[in-house]
């Protein structure tokens, strides 16, 4: 298979996560065993314009709505936050101005207590969809924090009122508050839609898929529940792949589980099944992916060696998909993510300690 991009990391890769921000497009950030770095893709380059010393291995990335490639403008902004393997949080900022900054939030008794398998930033098309992140974990609760806190909020107050946001410089800030929702079995993965600030699609490890209104009265948060009838048959396993929303269309669901992929269209709910499933790696899913430019594709891959990702098209659901093996045994791929770039469609993937970012297809 013919790449057009590839990047050392220097260390294993574990999360890789594409910024999907219209201004930022063509950035990609990516997690490894201690650090956090952030590339600018071009058609022959990955060059690293951003790198975060977190100094514990990184489980989950999500880019904030307000980054802006340098691509696009000399007053640029990296802001994303992350997860490490010690259950910390981070924010992590750099601009075109001032140098790499990390914020710590979230830790000891104030937050998880178990891994933070998947993070999203949410607040549809507002002001707040820099403000709050949604982050999930093994310890069963879905967490949203207020990044930017007002000092004068009620503690019975569930959604804090809008505050303006602070340069990402500022000096000195209050901690991010949290919004809990516990689930009963460990959570593998939480997206939120452009569309909507009060939804979440959050996924279990056993196959389990709930839209959540966080927005609301807790005994309500969670009005739609969607089964994968396979996963949960064989809920002794542990699946990782989890769900997304389709990107132009909030009433499409996917999900990968163990080894198969389902769709669900909310709009026609049948019990909570799925309209369509198939087949995938026999010897599990470990993600699921939409592509943000071509809504009708989607991908799934393995972890086991050799590294690969098949990528389905929603439009052809029973046809074949088309399989990319990115390297040989005995690598492996932790995490991969489409890019936001106009054209034809690209894959950032971590292969051990390599970025390889590819096209789908051709002119």
């Amino acid at each position: 298979m013919d790449t057009d991009v590839r990047h050392d990391h220097g260390d294993l890769i574990h999360v890789v996560r594409a910024c999907d921000n219209g201004d930022a497009v063509d950035l990609v950030a990516i997690g490894g065993e201690h650090s956090v770095s952030v590339l600018l893709i071009s058609d022959t380059s990955a060059s690293p314009i951003a790198s975060y010393h977190v100094g514990s291995r990184i489980t989950a990335l999500a880019w904030s709505s307000r980054s802006v490639s340098p691509s696009v403008s000399d007053q640029w902004l990296v802001e994303l936050t992350a997860a490490s393997a010690d259950f910390g949080l981070h924010l992590l900022t750099k601009s075109h101005e001032l140098r790499e900054n990390i914020f710590p939030f979230g830790g000891g008794l104030s937050g998880h207590h178990g891994p933070v398998n998947d993070m999203t930033f949410c607040g549809g098309p507002t002001d707040d969809s820099a403000r709050y992140v949604a982050t999930v974990s093994d310890d069963k609760m879905l967490m949203v924090w207020d990044l930017y806190p007002a000092l004068d909020i009620p503690s019975t107050q569930h959604t804090p009122a809008p505050t303006p946001l602070p340069h990402p410089g500022a000096a000195s800030r209050p901690q991010p508050t949290a919004y809990v929702i516990s689930f009963p079995h460990p959570l593998a993965s939480v997206s939120a839609h452009p569309a909507t600030s009060k939804d979440f699609l959050v996924a279990d490890v056993r196959g389990g898929v709930s839209v959540v209104d966080w927005r609301a009265d807790p005994a309500r948060a969670r009005p739609i529940e969607l089964v994968e009838p396979r996963a949960l048959a064989e809920a002794s396993g542990r699946w990782s792949a989890g769900a997304g929303w389709r990107r132009d269309n909030a009433d499409i669901v996917g999900a990968g589980y163990g080894a198969r992929f389902s769709i669900w269209d909310l709009s026609k709910l049948q019990g909570g099944k799925p309209a369509f499933s198939g087949p995938s790696f026999p010897s599990g899913t470990h993600r699921f992916r939409w592509c943000p430019t071509h809504p009708d594709f989607f991908a799934l891959s393995t972890r086991t060696a050799p590294p690969r990702i098949h990528v389905h098209s929603a439009a052809y659901p029973h046809a074949d998909p088309t399989t990319f093996t990115l390297a040989r045994p005995p690598l492996r791929m932790q995490d991969f993510d489409f890019l936001g770039m106009r054209g034809i469609p690209r894959i950032a993937a971590g292969v051990g300690r390599e970025l390889v970012v590819f096209f789908i297809g051709v002119d």
